[in-house]
């Protein structure tokens, strides 16, 4: 899965050149978002004023601040939009060094259950998500790195939790103290969907394989065996489903209430009026990004699940080819 693309010289330049670019470009995004959240705080300190104070700000200088977001937030679209493209090409450059790989070695597991699919679809989908966890998980460590010193800085104006009094850098300490929670919360409830998508997967490759067949060959593929397993596919889905029911009745009521929680924990600072609206925006915008960022699991947590079913597909797939090698010697004596 990693050799075949990362260990080889026909692939040298795409995987680790083209992931330098990738991770160059999802930094420099992080500095662009970072801009994007200081305009927030002087827009809406404006915002403020012209407000309390008719006629102190002009509405060229109103006008002046939109364009301002409008050249910052031009700027990240176009570097978005460029990232996505190169992305794509990398992701199948990927799942090409992986197709290669096993069509070198297709006639030692030819017979594998599914392997069609393996090599077909799984190669795909694990370049895929492997590609955009990755990506994410490195935006969120550069989130971080742009994002907390600022929030433990604006932190600072920050008087007072509510029923905890004051803490010094108080909002930073709740972002991590959230997103612990419900990573925790999601890793407990969710701990038997991995086990399930994987056997999800080896019933609907049985499925699947015997309907190929039957393309081919009348004797299979009959009423009988496909009403059978059919049948294992509903059972394996109406259990996952059962599982997911309760899985995403603690993610979105989690996700919900960390919508709150910065203007819970802002409440007392609030109420004193210690801060203007534009450093409130500024503390609020910080504060989701860094709470986003230790969020990964929890934002990630299905695809997770779901790279875990395909990479164990995947490693015995492999492991079926290192077997036969290792058993050829031998058998050639």
């Amino acid at each position: 899965m990693f050799r075949s693309f990362f260990m080889s010289r026909q692939w040298f330049f795409w995987a680790w050149l083209g992931s330098a670019l990738i991770l160059s470009v999802t930094w420099y995004k992080v500095q662009l978002d970072v801009q994007i959240n200081e305009w927030f705080g002087s827009f809406f300190d404006m915002v403020q004023k012209a407000l309390g104070t008719p006629g102190a700000v002009t509405l060229e200088s109103y006008l002046g601040e939109m364009s301002t977001f409008l050249r910052i937030a031009g700027l990240y679209i176009v570097i978005a939009v460029v990232l996505e493209f190169f992305v794509r090409h990398f992701i199948f450059r990927w799942r090409h060094a992986m197709n290669d790989f096993y069509m070198a070695n297709w006639h030692l597991v030819r017979d594998v259950e599914g392997a069609a699919q393996r090599v077909q679809e799984d190669t795909m989908r694990f370049a895929r998500i492997m590609e955009g966890l990755g990506v994410l998980f490195m935006r969120s460590l550069m989130t971080l790195a742009a994002f907390i010193p600022l929030l433990w800085g604006l932190s600072e104006k920050v008087t007072e939790l509510p029923w905890i009094g004051p803490v010094p850098h108080s909002m930073v300490f709740v972002a991590l103290l959230s997103a612990a929670f419900g990573t925790v919360l999601l890793a407990v409830v969710g701990v038997k969907l991995p086990g399930l998508e994987f056997q999800n997967q080896k019933v609907e490759a049985a499925y699947r394989k015997e309907l190929v067949y039957g393309e081919d060959n009348a004797d299979r593929a009959s009423p009988q065996t496909v009403v059978e397993l059919f049948a294992q596919v509903r059972k394996n889905y109406f259990r996952l489903f059962f599982h997911y029911l309760y899985f995403d009745v603690a993610k979105w009521s989690y996700l919900q209430a960390t919508v709150l929680v910065p203007y819970i924990a802002l409440g007392p600072t609030v109420v004193s009026g210690t801060i203007t609206l534009g450093v409130m925006q500024q503390i609020t915008r910080a504060f989701d990004r860094v709470e986003s960022s230790f969020q990964f699991l929890v934002n990630s947590w299905s695809t997770i699940i779901e790279l875990i079913s395909i990479y164990k597909r995947l490693a015995a797939f492999e492991e079926r080819i290192r077997l036969a090698k290792a058993a050829a010697p031998v058998a050639a004596a």
